[in-house]
């Protein structure tokens, strides 16, 4: 249940967020320019690219890859394939994760790696293995670190990863800065775009997207901006993050998308909604949504069972889950956008709906920074003020 008074005490709010989610969340834009930085120190804003490759493919630790790799595909409208890379092995020992290459990776292919940690041997073995295979190399990760020092002797071309502007570690052991299994959640707002940018950077330099200095300082502006208006300070009338966090409360989101951009964030809420805030989520394309969730509109989570016990003790028993629908969109619905039979849907099983889109005009870059900074701040609020993590 939803503890409406801390979501609107600014002071108690960010009291209880003991691992600092939201300064997190807050520090996305910031974040987003330190990482280009590094990336142009690197040298990847000098590329001179021959030609694009033939695949890109993907591999790192933490909930932020998959959506990163997701993102690189959907900015890419598909010009190039992008395949994400699963380990095998156990998380709890991270030092056991395997990662293989496809057998048809080889010199055409590019490989990135990316990860808060840099200490996975998994993924050094990985980039050793690119390059005896002839693939091109890049990563993403503390430095120094091993993987780092791994890419480097691949021939290829390591980055340091963006930490949070000003923030300073202690400690004997360097991988004490970075989220650890058990301790800071791993979906922390804002490594994401960490580990992203300059990823971005690189497939501006291919002709896989369009990601140059100016689109992504309007990227990290975008961030800010959505920051300002999702922030602790900020009440729920007024704050679009909090709003969804007060609407999902005992609710299960159907995350319904629309476009590729909203995919991959309906795929990255479902991944912060259980990691930060302890609750289920399902996810679905439109139209093939309509289809898939329409038992779970008239089901048991339906939230209209004639038979519910009128006089059961709601006090001590908490409401049951109803599924609310959540359309996620990159911009406002096309002549023939599914959006308007989804309502239709929803509305028919009398059905609770939550909107999300971006400003009017966003480029797709401004459009993800949106949507993805606003559920990450609903997440750490639902998970602060909803009875999950703290």
């Amino acid at each position: 249940m939803l503890d409406e008074t801390l979501l609107d005490a600014p002071d108690a709010l960010t009291g209880a967020d003991t691992h600092g989610l939201l300064r997190g969340a807050a520090a996305s834009g910031a974040r987003v320019r330190t990482a280009l930085r590094h990336a142009t120190e690197a040298g990847l804003t000098e590329l001179r690219p021959d030609g694009r490759p033939r695949a890109v493919l993907v591999a790192g630790t933490g909930p932020a890859v998959p959506c990163a790799a997701d993102l690189i595909g959907a900015f890419g409208n598909g010009a190039v394939p992008v395949t994400l890379i699963h380990p095998t092995g156990s998380l709890a020992d991270p030092g056991a994760l395997h990662w293989t290459l496809p057998g048809w990776a080889g010199p055409l292919d590019l490989l990135l790696l990316a990860t808060p940690d840099g200490h996975e041997g998994g993924l050094a073995l990985l980039a050793e293995q690119a390059y005896r295979r002839g693939c091109t190399v890049v990563s993403v990760s503390p430095v120094p670190a091993p993987l780092a020092e791994a890419t480097i002797q691949a021939r290829g071309l390591a980055v340091p990863f963006a930490g949070i502007p000003g923030e300073r570690y202690e400690g004997p052991d360097p991988r004490d800065a970075y989220e650890r299994p058990g301790e800071a959640p791993q979906a922390a707002p804002g490594t994401l775009w960490a580990l992203l940018t300059p990823l971005l950077v690189l497939t501006d330099r291919l002709d896989l997207a369009t990601a140059g200095p100016d689109a992504l300082d309007a990227l990290a502006d975008r961030l800010d901006r959505t920051a300002e208006r999702c922030g602790p300070a900020v009440p729920t009338y007024g704050n679009p993050a909090k709003t969804l966090a007060a609407e999902l409360s005992d609710a299960l989101p159907l995350l319904w998308s629309e476009g590729t951009v909203a995919a991959a964030v309906a795929r990255h809420c479902a991944t912060v909604l259980a990691a930060l805030a302890g609750r289920p989520a399902l996810t679905a394309r439109l139209p093939e949504a309509m289809t898939l969730h329409r038992a779970l509109l008239a089901g048991s989570f339906s939230g209209t069972d004639d038979t519910e016990d009128f006089f059961r003790d709601r006090v001590e028993e908490p409401e049951p889950l109803h599924a609310r629908v959540v359309l996620l969109r990159e911009g406002a619905p096309a002549a023939d956008s599914a959006a308007v039979a989804a309502r239709d849907l929803a509305y028919a099983h009398g059905a609770p709906i939550s909107e999300l889109e971006p400003a009017e005009g966003s480029l797709p870059l401004e459009a993800a920074a949106e949507l993805l900074a606003t559920v990450d701040f609903a997440a750490v609020y639902l998970g602060l003020a909803g009875g999950g993590r703290r």
